[in-house]
């Protein structure tokens, strides 16, 4: 069968019955599962750091901050590039190989954990590779809102992003258990002893977190190779440069900052701020027990949120979860948690960001109902603008990363963070309203 589609036009309800619905649905299923392993390989790192110290790294908390960065620099510089792609290659080329090629992470990241003598230098390498899973939502998410209908997308593309970012949670919550015994058998190494601060020690096979993947994204490389196909939606290079002579491409990039930029730059930081601030004491928290808790809830959320903004519009949402946020960010200053006497304060510190990552999930369903009606002339640039602000957003986990690393080294606390982080969603939800949501605002969405 041929690559490229002869005919593509899901706003008529006779061609949409017909002939669009089965595919579209085919295309988003297939491209939501290969998102699920995109996101576990671009945040593997957030959950391998935590134990490196315990298997004999000689690594110190910067350099951890910096390993957990990488990815997010990663995938930042790699979503400006897959922006463009959909509309030069098509959806079959991009998705299959940019599934293939996160095996070289997956392997290399497995084989580096075997040896704790490692140089550093050769796990930022790996770690930057990582970001190859980053990369991938700024084509992925394009291509979906080219398959359905207006009228359709706030529900699909909130489906496929809140999916996708399960990916997050699968390699928060499944690395504890998957590194407790030899999945493999002899064939992948054999197990390091780990030793916790107080002491104990068991084994820990921790090269399983990363060799895990493989097969899957072997399977998913040759489904997307054989069940999907790329609409008929083409431009050059050139010719996309135009969303950036629009202002609204650099408003709607603020506001996804706000969003999906503390999503992810949350979900890479969170393990290490609970080692950080909770790990001096007796009976710290196992940061893997609760990190994934986070991209947990704000996965769901963007999930149960999309319908909800195909029905009530998406910038009145982004508004209520800006505010949300300053008023979370606010509270973790001012509360105490980031300087306890005890893990007594740990529960209000884990409350705190959950109702962030609560937050951000709604506020990522929502923005992303916006930019498709916000460029509603031009669902080509509208795709582009959704590859455009996942890029710049997908910066988060490396923004985060050493903004808190620096702060904690600096400061001993990573309140100085959380004041900029404030002050910075109190100017995104202004732009949301001045320009989307207020009465007689320039573009309602």
């Amino acid at each position: 069968m041929p690559t490229w589609l002869k005919k593509w036009q899901p706003e008529d309800p006779k061609f949409w019955r017909e002939t669009g619905r089965r595919f579209a649905w085919r295309t988003l299923t297939i491209t939501t599962i290969a998102l699920i392993f995109s996101f576990a390989i671009w945040f593997l790192m957030s959950a391998l750091v935590v134990r490196l110290p315990g298997i004999g790294f000689k690594y110190t908390d910067m350099q951890l901050f910096w390993l957990a960065a990488m990815p997010g620099l990663a995938g930042g510089t790699l979503r400006m590039l897959h922006t463009f792609l959909i509309p030069v290659f098509g959806t079959r080329h991009v998705v299959t190989i940019a599934t293939l090629l996160k095996l070289f992470p997956a392997v290399g990241i497995g084989l580096a954990v075997l040896n704790p003598q490692t140089p550093f230098w050769l796990f930022l390498i790996l770690a930057f590779s990582a970001g190859l899973g980053g990369g991938d939502f700024s084509s992925f998410m394009p291509s979906t809102s080219l398959v359905f209908p207006k009228r359709l997308q706030g529900t699909a593309l909130g489906l496929q992003a809140g999916i996708g970012n399960f990916g997050v949670t699968v390699v928060q919550f499944i690395t504890p258990w998957i590194i407790g015994f030899a999945v493999f058998g002899a064939a992948t190494g054999g197990p390091r002893v780990f030793t916790t601060a107080t002491g104990a020690t068991r084994n820990l096979w921790l090269q399983n977190a990363a060799f895990i993947y493989v097969p899957f994204l072997v399977i998913m490389g040759i489904l997307a190779w054989v069940f999907l196909r790329s609409v008929p939606v083409r431009a050059s290079f050139r010719e996309q440069m135009d969303i950036f002579k629009n202002k609204h491409t650099w408003f709607c990039t603020i506001t996804y900052m706000m969003t999906f930029g503390s999503f992810s730059g949350f979900s890479a930081t969170f393990p290490l701020m609970i080692k950080s601030v909770y790990g001096g004491f007796a009976d710290a928290p196992d940061p893997l027990k609760f990190a994934f808790l986070g991209p947990l809830v704000g996965s769901l959320f963007r999930i149960l949120i999309g319908p909800v903004s195909d029905k009530i519009g998406g910038a009145v949402l982004t508004t209520v979860s800006g505010l949300i946020m300053i008023g979370s960010a606010i509270a973790m200053v001012f509360s105490g948690v980031f300087t306890p006497d005890s893990t007594g304060q740990f529960p209000l510190f884990v409350i705190l960001m959950l109702v962030i990552f609560l937050a951000s999930g709604t506020g990522n369903a929502s923005t992303f109902r916006q930019y498709p009606i916000i460029f509603a002339h031009s669902p080509r640039q509208g795709a582009g603008v959704i590859g455009w602000t996942a890029a710049i957003a997908a910066y988060g986990p490396f923004i985060w990363s050493t903004f808190i690393g620096l702060a904690i080294s600096r400061a001993g606390s990573p309140a100085p963070f959380f004041y900029g982080l404030a002050g910075f969603y109190v100017i995104a939800t202004f732009v949301n309203w001045f320009y989307y949501q207020r009465k007689g605002c320039e573009r309602p969405s």
